[in-house]
C-alpha cells in the first residue's frame, strides 16, 4: 500500500483527504491503490447484484431504472483522464502567496499540497446513452447525479448538477472500471460519474440516481462549497450562489519532487506532470528563478485531451538553495499565469510556482 498523507484539520462539513505524495507519481497511470481519495463521508459498501440506478425528473420523457448488468451490457468507452480536486495546490496559497486559509465560517479546508490528483483509464457507458434511453427532453437544463453517500450537506445524497451540454458530451461516462479493474470501493463501486476536464466534485461516486430537470438546480455544492468567493469575487454577480460556481479545471504543471526537495550537487534528470482542462499540452518550460531564463522541457508520454503529460528536464544542481519553476501551455492557447487571485475556498491555484530545492 502507498503512503498517504491524511489531513487532520478538516471538519465534518468538508471532505476528508487522502493525498498521494506527488513525488511518488512516477508512472503515467496512477495505480488504483495509490490514487488520492476525497470523500464527504465513510465509504458505502454496495452489493452490485442488488444495486440499481434511476434516471428521472421533468427533463426526461420516461423514468428508467438500470442495474449493474444493464450498464455492463451497454456499449462502453474508455477515456484516459486525470481527476483532480478543485482544492489541489490549496496549501500553496499560504506557502507561496502568504494568504492564510480557513476564512469561511465553520469550515476548515483540507490543506492539499500537490497530490490531490491522479491519472487513470476509465471505462463505462456514455452518460448520454443512458439519458437518451430516458428520452431526455430538448427543454432539459440540468443533469444532477446523486450519490449513495450521505454527508451533513445533504441527507439525501451528495450531488452537484451540470449543464446538459456537458452531460451529453461523448466522453462523460458512467464509469464501471478504473485501469481495467472494477472500481475500488473508495472510488465509487459499483458506478461513478467521470466528467473529464472538470473539478473532481462533479465525478460523483456511488451513483444512486440521476435527476434531470428543466430548471436550474441550486444545491450546496454550487452555492456554498465549490464557489469562488472573497474580496476579488463579487457576490452579486453569482446570486443566489455565494460565489461563482466552479466547473472547469485550470492548466497546471508541477515537479514530482518532495516539498522542499533535497538533492546532491551535479546533474539530475527531473520529471513532473502537466495537464489542461480540455486540450493537449503543447509545451512545458522550466527555469531557475534566479536565472529568469526559460528552457524547453521534453514531453515524454502520451498526450491526450483529458490526460496529463509527463515532462522531463536536465538540471545541473549547484550547492545552495534554489527555486525551480515550470510553465505549461496547451493547444487552446492557455498558459499558466504568473499570479492568481485568492479565493476564500483556496480553489484552482495554478500559477507558476517556485519549487524549493536545497542542494547540499
Amino acid at each position: 500500500m502507498p503512503t498517504y498523507v491524511k489531513d487532520s484539520s478538516n471538519l465534518i462539513s468538508l471532505p476528508s483527504g487522502l493525498e498521494t505524495p506527488f513525488e511518488a507519481q512516477s508512472d503515467y497511470i496512477t495505480p488504483n491503490d495509490q490514487f488520492f481519495v476525497c470523500s464527504a463521508s465513510d465509504t458505502p459498501r454496495i452489493d452490485a447484484e442488488t444495486w440499481t440506478m434511476t434516471v428521472a425528473g421533468d427533463g426526461v420523457g420516461r423514468a428508467i431504472t438500470l442495474s449493474y448488468r444493464d450498464l455492463m451490457a451497454m456499449p462502453h468507452k474508455t477515456v484516459p483522464a486525470y481527476l483532480e480536486c478543485a482544492g489541489n495546490h490549496r496549501r500553496l496559497f499560504e506557502d507561496v502567496l502568504g494568504e492564510p486559509l480557513n476564512r469561511r465560517p465553520l469550515m476548515t479546508e483540507v490543506k492539499w499540497g500537490l497530490g490531490g490528483v491522479g491519472m487513470a483509464e476509465w471505462s463505462g457507458a456514455r452518460l448520454r446513452d443512458v439519458l437518451r434511453q430516458a428520452k431526455i427532453r430538448d427543454s432539459a437544463y440540468h443533469v444532477c447525479p446523486v450519490g449513495l453517500d450521505v454527508g451533513l450537506e445533504d441527507a439525501d445524497g451528495i450531488r452537484v448538477p451540470m449543464p446538459v451540454t456537458k452531460a451529453m458530451h461523448p466522453d462523460t461516462l458512467i464509469a464501471l472500471t478504473m485501469n481495467g479493474d472494477p472500481l475500488p470501493p473508495d472510488h465509487g463501486f459499483p458506478a461513478r460519474l467521470i466528467v473529464p476536464g472538470w473539478v473532481g466534485t462533479y465525478s460523483i461516486k456511488w451513483l444512486g440516481r440521476i435527476d434531470v430537470t428543466t430548471a436550474h438546480q441550486w444545491v450546496y455544492r454550487n452555492t456554498e462549497l465549490y464557489v469562488l468567493a472573497g474580496d476579488d469575487w463579487p457576490v452579486d454577480a453569482s446570486a443566489p450562489s455565494k460565489g461563482a460556481p466552479i466547473t472547469e479545471q485550470t492548466i497546471k504543471s508541477s515537479l514530482a519532487l518532495p516539498w522542499p526537495a533535497e538533492l546532491s550537487p551535479g546533474p539530475h534528470r527531473l520529471h513532473g506532470w502537466a495537464r489542461s482542462p480540455d486540450a493537449e499540452i503543447v509545451s512545458v518550460e522550466w527555469s531557475v528563478a534566479s536565472d529568469e531564463t526559460w528552457h524547453e522541457a521534453e514531453i515524454c508520454s502520451p498526450n491526450h485531451r483529458w490526460a496529463w503529460v509527463r515532462f522531463e528536464l536536465e538540471w545541473e544542481a549547484t550547492t545552495g538553495t534554489h527555486e525551480l519553476l515550470t510553465r505549461a501551455s496547451d493547444k487552446a492557447g492557455r498558459t499558466q499565469p504568473d499570479r492568481v487571485p485568492f479565493n476564500d475556498g483556496g480553489y484552482l491555484f495554478n500559477m507558476v510556482h517556485p519549487h524549493p530545492v536545497h542542494v547540499r
